[in-house]
């Protein structure tokens, strides 16, 4: 049985989805003002693995992803550029589908943006004014009241008495406390005409946080199964959501029987960069199209899963060169044999382990071991065994998004971090080589070999007097 660590409840928790044989999950998606960095092919990487996973394993899946359209960051980006919200934000939501297609990713189910759910963010805000647990300041904005709901801090564990820190920070606007967050923000003098809407309370915008709770319960409805994001976003992204979408409606006090808004909560850990998480406000990031520009997508996909998904990652060229040489040795198991199609048997001990490393909280190191064990047995087998195994490693490797590419082609390639000879200079090199051997000068033919390995290109004679060769 799938087992999660669950957020809320700081442990790995039995899966049981709300409605038998189906799943539907949230996660949050990006804000929309610049190119994605990999932190954010982290998320879309670990998530595209967990619903492949949730299918694999026979669950109907409802994956939702969002888009931030609107907030201070695209406004002020905006005016930078001297451009409208919606020319900004639709020309970065077609670099992110660029970069996610290239990654091999595929696309959630439906992909809202935040500026459709003004009405649907509009009522949720209304019910928790009628709730009693939000107000519209002197300023114009309507806040949040978080010391009306005692439940705040479930997710990230932190008390109100904890969070009384915030007292000593000056209060921002017209909120009655510091701890108050923003639901609807009024227009400023400053601010385009497209990012106003009129509203009960004047006309302004959404805040963030409030998008994802309104988009998630339209939906999805309020409840569903699995919320993700990363771990950034704990604490007072979801946090927040939680007060909100459970506060409009219970009210301030949720009773015992009462569902919750999510029963999973699921957060991948940072990149880091020389232990710093990367992020644009630190200026540490690396654009998922200029990484692609060195290496291969499915190298930067076995990099990020080679690790636990909550575990933190440090990005460097090295770890991208260790993640290239490991999928290299799984290829070159590929290769030696044409893998048999439909060879995956479920009751085999490689499927078994694959499953229960799946199983126990998208284990992915563990699942990835077992592919590494599995070629190291192709390696020593022979015949239709070999053709077998080599069919059992093509496939597990498919549920994880690996081994799709046609071997030679992938050990050919090489690593675009090198220059290094083209294939047709490799392919002369072989023709020189064979020449030699038939005329018997066979240190002409070694020196060749060596000069190609030197070069970071493998050989293998084959039978026949065939001779294949893969970049090292």
């Amino acid at each position: 049985m799938l087992q999660i660590y669950n957020t809320l409840s700081r442990s790995k928790q039995s899966f049981k989805p709300i409605v038998p044989g189906q799943v539907k999950i949230y996660v949050c998606g990006m804000t929309v003002y610049d190119f994605c960095h990999i932190g954010h092919a982290r998320v879309m990487i670990v998530f595209d693995m967990v619903v492949r996973w949730l299918r694999a394993s026979g669950y109907e899946v409802l994956y939702i992803r969002n888009i931030t359209d609107i907030d201070d960051k695209i406004i002020n980006r905006a005016i930078e550029n001297g451009e409208s919200i919606s020319t900004l934000t639709n020309r970065f939501i077609d670099a992110m589908h660029a970069d996610s297609d290239e990654l091999g990713l595929m696309h959630p189910d439906q992909e809202p943006r935040a500026t459709d759910y003004i009405t649907q963010m509009q009522g949720m805000i209304g019910k928790l004014i009628e709730n009693e647990l939000a107000y519209q300041a002197d300023d114009g904005d309507v806040n949040f009241a978080v010391r009306l709901l005692p439940r705040y801090g479930q997710l990230s564990g932190k008390s109100l008495d904890e969070l009384n820190a915030g007292e000593r920070v000056a209060i921002v606007g017209g909120k009655r406390d510091p701890l108050d967050f923003v639901l609807w923000k009024s227009a400023k003098p400053q601010e385009p005409a497209d990012t106003r809407w009129a509203s009960p309370w004047g006309v302004g915008r959404p805040g963030w946080h409030i998008e994802c709770s309104a988009m998630s319960c339209d939906l999805l409805g309020e409840h569903f199964d699995i919320h993700g994001g990363g771990a950034d976003l704990q604490f007072p992204h979801h946090e927040n959501e939680i007060a909100q979408s459970e506060g409009a409606l219970y009210g301030k006090d949720r009773k015992e029987g009462d569902a919750p808004f999510v029963n999973y909560w699921m957060h991948n850990g940072h990149i880091r960069v020389n232990e710093e998480k990367m992020s644009k406000s630190l200026g540490n990031f690396f654009l998922i199209r200029d990484v692609l520009k060195s290496f291969d997508p499915e190298v930067i996909r076995f990099f990020i899963l080679k690790a636990h998904y909550r575990s933190p990652i440090n990005y460097n060229d090295t770890q991208l060169e260790e993640a290239r040489a490991g999928l290299l040795r799984l290829y070159t198991a590929l290769a030696q044999a044409e893998p048999q199609a439909n060879a995956l048997d479920p009751n085999s001990p490689w499927a078994q382990r694959f499953d229960q490393a799946m199983n126990d909280d998208f284990n992915t190191p563990e699942a990835i071991a077992v592919l590494f064990d599995l070629a190291s047995e192709v390696n020593r087998t022979q015949g239709a065994e070999k053709q077998m195994l080599a069919g059992t490693l093509k496939s597990l490797g498919a549920i994880l998004n690996f081994l799709q590419c046609d071997p030679t082609t992938f050990l050919q390639a090489g690593s675009k971090q090198e220059g290094g000879l083209s294939a047709l200079q490799i392919e002369e090199k072989i023709a020189e080589r064979i020449a030699a051997k038939k005329a018997k000068d066979f240190t002409k033919a070694d020196l060749i070999r060596k000069a190609l390995l030197d070069q970071g290109v493998v050989l293998e004679d084959k039978l026949g007097g065939l001779t294949e060769w893969r970049r090292d």
